[in-house]
């Protein structure tokens, strides 16, 4: 979807898309995490991994405007984050849209370009028409594009929600837990259309995700955070039983089956202050 023109303006930028130096955020006296150094480079896939609690969610909203740093720096393609960047598009997670829900799937996926523009004018609907076809189309969403979003399943939503994010050629992709209730087919489709729109237009993804496997082949680091502590690198340098044991400061084996990570010893593995809703990521590793 980007252009020729874009796609160079953004190899000959020198500074990568997402740029943190010495990130510090605590809540009260807790601390999420504390001197993190992250430089997302165009077309890398970083996959954020830990408990809830962890600060996963928060990194997300300090990139996209709405959490400021209590120390340190951050950097969204040379810039201070703001809200309604254009430079960034967001893939929240899955949640079913109510059924009496009668926004067409066009209109939610040009909500992408409307939330942080004043609109387009009259002159430019026909580029927003066209835009938000070709967006559409990316996703594989073109049959259903007029249909009721309330009447679709999960994974069509959800294919509608990743053209949203995709509309407003964005330099970073940012995925808050993509494919939470998603079946494993959908899963498939989910995050085929992310990888191919990161190396169809060198665009950065930071993928928040309980569950690494499903996008395992794609992944070229991962950043993990533990209880105001954390590692960055590749997946067989960060998911090893030593590293996670010292994450967690408890014993964990990571085991390999079948091309799939196991991660043992999640009964020992202390839930933080914020596990009030949901299982820690380690148990839901332990399949």
């Amino acid at each position: 979807m980007a252009t020729v023109v874009q796609q160079a303006h953004r190899m000959l930028t020198a500074e990568p898309p997402v740029s943190l130096r010495g990130a510090a955020l605590r809540f009260g006296d807790r601390v999420l995490w504390d001197g993190l150094d992250l430089d997302l480079a165009r077309g890398e896939f970083v996959a954020v991994l830990g408990p809830n609690g962890s600060g996963k969610t928060t990194l997300l909203r300090v990139l996209l405007g709405l959490q400021t740093l209590h120390a340190g720096t951050v950097r969204v393609e040379g810039r201070p984050p703001r809200r309604g960047s254009g430079a960034i598009g967001y893939v929240p997670q899955q949640k079913a849209l109510a059924e009496d829900l009668t926004l067409r799937g066009r209109d939610l996926v040009g909500l992408g370009l409307d939330g942080h523009r004043l609109g387009l004018g009259l002159t430019g609907r026909a580029r927003r028409r066209e835009r938000v076809r070709v967006a559409l189309e990316s996703v594989g969403a073109t049959p259903y594009a007029d249909a009721p979003v309330g009447r679709l399943s999960g994974g069509e939503q959800q294919r509608l929600r990743v053209a949203q994010a995709l509309v407003g050629d964005p330099a970073i992709l940012l995925c808050d837990e993509p494919l939470l209730s998603l079946d494993l087919a959908h899963q498939r489709v989910v995050t085929r259309l992310i990888d191919q729109r990161r190396r169809s237009a060198d665009t950065a993804v930071l993928f928040v995700t309980h569950e690494i496997n499903p996008v395992l082949p794609l992944v070229d680091r991962v950043l993990y955070l533990v209880d105001g502590r954390f590692r960055i690198g590749t997946p067989a340098e960060a998911m090893t039983s030593a590293s996670l044991s010292e994450l967690y400061r408890t014993d964990v084996d990571v085991l390999r089956v079948r091309g799939r990570l196991v991660v043992v010893g999640a009964d020992a593995v202390p839930h933080t202050a914020d596990d009030h809703h949901d299982q820690d990521t380690m148990s839901r590793y332990d399949r």
